[in-house]
């Protein structure tokens, strides 16, 4: 397979918009952490203690999730100046770690999206259970 110069250009605006989102991610992580800091300071909740360690985890995942896209658009850069070189095959191989970099930066994606969306049906469930305690219409 031959590749150009302007194959591994292709995931730039890709890897741009994927870092872009996971940026914004960490950013409402980040001012939700300090909410919570706050308020379990003043209240000591463990519910509150038991979010604030499900959002260290997530922290910790966007930021493998940036670090590998990163690594991956580095490596389409390195790509590009190997082809540039005329280094062929060693730009080839280094797409290939590009394309793979890319794909897990995408897994930890996926996988921090499930712990949200796992985080967010256990706050909804805690929020039925209190309206079936106390049911519409009562105090």
């Amino acid at each position: 397979m031959e590749i150009t110069l302007t194959t591994p250009a292709l995931l730039f605006p890709a890897l741009s918009l994927l870092l872009l989102a996971f940026t914004n991610r960490f950013l409402s992580l980040a001012s939700l952490i300090r909410n919570l800091k706050s308020i379990y300071k003043a209240s000591h909740n463990h519910l509150v203690y038991g979010q604030i360690q499900n959002l260290r985890v997530r922290l910790i995942l966007i930021r493998n999730m940036q670090a590998f896209g990163i690594a991956s658009m580095f490596s389409c850069v390195l790509c590009m100046f190997m082809i540039y070189a005329s280094w062929q095959t060693a730009g080839t191989i280094i797409f290939g770690v590009s394309l793979i970099l890319l794909m897990v930066s995408m897994a930890l994606s996926l996988w921090e999206i499930q712990i949200s969306v796992k985080a967010l049906e256990l706050e909804l469930s805690d929020l039925e259970q209190d309206e079936k305690i106390a049911p519409k219409g009562t105090v």
